[in-house]
């Protein structure tokens, strides 16, 4: 009897969505045949594999991980006949080049949905989304782990995977405590999403393998809070959905993949950074909002900026560094950083591509948007290296830090450093909490209940 034919397939990712998907819907699959993924964004996490312990039986040597840049010929040496699209914070435009690359090779082109894709948890689960990297979720997760807190509930979080070191060995990952970040090899990208959680007296869940995440996880917790990554929409099935846009871009709700989708989706919109866009901006993003997505509560909120040592910078040469996604992919010129240092009156803000190191040189190469300011650049030993030796090397005379990790800490301090800190603000009565409490006391309660 002839074997059954396995469709030739190709995962497009950037180490996160693209695990992920194989792990639900083709690890398993007899009729599919993974023959690679590929990967962008992120540096350094092409030219490895996808180890054979987390690809199952189907895959004994593993599958292999290779540039994006390469697709065109991947695509026509392999004989591809299917391509999966499976990352986030592209716009539209960029998905449809992707898509037909692969059309034009004779491949089909497919974007897995929600219902295919999240897990069904046995406890109550919020997911905070958003339509662009940067927006806010972070903070908000805190904000709303704080208050459910007072209410003595646990939450556990689950942040949305940054695998980017060894794969096999980050199957499911338990952070409690900053040893643990140190345990696991976390990179500065990690520590930014992980550490203020920590700080804030939260237990962090990540890894590759969500089915064994969310199973750890619901085990510790009373309720789970699912912290996104990028504009993607989440891995786990929820009961409420919070979905944050930017007053601060405009337009961008409806502009990039899969942020449309996840506004689309949500029961809760937060237009974030309220606080500090212009009111036409505000409105036109609430306005946007109420035209995507009609059934959904609509809130303001704030994200008010504030720093540790403000005399310190006052007439001072400052060098700012921002959250690296943000101001990467994100798409942002500058952040909290900027914003805080310009705010407490500033001599100069010193632009790091005078000192910058060869790595840190290659990254505004690749985004040439970046303002004069330093992306918080470390995903592997080398740059974090290449970002200690610019900030040394650099005219100014303080460094003001709007990362949320400690990064004097990571990188010891080369020049004294003031911490940029950023958390989420109500600006609206009833607000987003009002919206929380009321489903957590009585899931019947909530918005989507309140829309059947």
């Amino acid at each position: 009897m002839a074997a059954k034919h396995r469709i030739r397939t190709v995962i497009l990712g950037a180490a996160g969505r693209d695990f992920h998907n194989f792990n639900l819907v083709y690890r398993d699959d007899p009729g599919t045949e993974v023959i690679a993924f590929t990967a962008t964004q992120i540096p350094g996490i092409a030219n490895r594999r996808y180890p054979a312990a987390l690809a199952g039986p189907l895959y004994r040597e593993g599958i292999p991980i290779v540039a994006e840049s390469g697709l065109d010929s991947l695509l026509r040496d392999s004989q591809a006949e299917r391509v999966v699209f499976a990352y986030s914070d592209v716009t539209h435009q960029q998905v449809m080049h992707l898509a037909s690359r692969a059309l034009a090779a004779g491949a089909d082109f497919v974007l897995l949905g929600p219902e295919h894709t999240m897990i069904q948890a046995s406890v109550p689960v919020i997911a905070v989304s958003a339509v662009r990297t940067g927006c806010g979720k972070s903070q908000t997760v805190r904000y709303l782990s704080g208050r459910l807190r007072e209410l003595t509930l646990r939450a556990a979080i689950i942040r949305h995977p940054m695998p980017y070191g060894d794969l096999e060995a980050g199957r499911v990952q338990r952070f409690a405590t900053r040893s643990d970040l140190d345990a696991a090899h976390c990179t500065l990208e990690e520590r930014e999403e992980y550490e203020p959680h920590l700080a804030a007296g939260n237990i962090v869940f990540a890894g590759v393998d969500y089915a064994e995440v969310v199973a750890r996880a619901q085990a510790e917790a009373d309720l789970i809070l699912w912290d996104g990554g990028n504009n993607d929409f989440p891995f786990v099935n929820p009961d409420l959905h919070i979905a944050l846009l930017d007053s601060l871009r405009p337009g961008d709700e409806s502009a990039f993949h899969p942020g449309e989708a996840v506004l689309r989706m949500a029961d809760v919109v937060v237009v974030a950074k309220a606080d500090a866009a212009a009111d036409a901006d505000v409105h036109r993003v609430m306005q946007s909002a109420r035209t995507l997505n009609p059934r959904a509560v609509i809130v303001r909120g704030g994200s008010p900026v504030t720093l540790d040592d403000a005399n310190a910078v006052r007439g001072k040469r400052v060098l700012a560094i921002e959250d690296g996604p943000t101001v990467t992919h994100g798409g942002m010129p500058y952040g909290a950083a900027f914003i805080a240092a310009t705010r407490a009156g500033a001599a100069r803000i010193v632009d790091p591509r005078a000192s910058a190191a060869p790595e840190i040189a290659a990254v505004y190469a690749q985004y040439p948007h970046i303002g004069a300011v330093l992306p918080a650049m470390g995903y592997s030993t080398a740059q974090i290296a290449a970002l200690r030796a610019t900030i040394e090397r650099s005219e100014a005379d303080i460094v003001v830090s709007g990362t949320p990790v400690d990064l004097g800490a990571l990188l010891g301090n080369a020049k004294p450093m003031v911490r940029a800190r950023y958390e989420f603000a109500e600006m609206d009565a009833p607000g987003l909490w009002d919206e929380v409490q009321r489903f957590v006391k009585d899931p019947r309660a909530g918005p989507r209940a309140r829309q059947r």
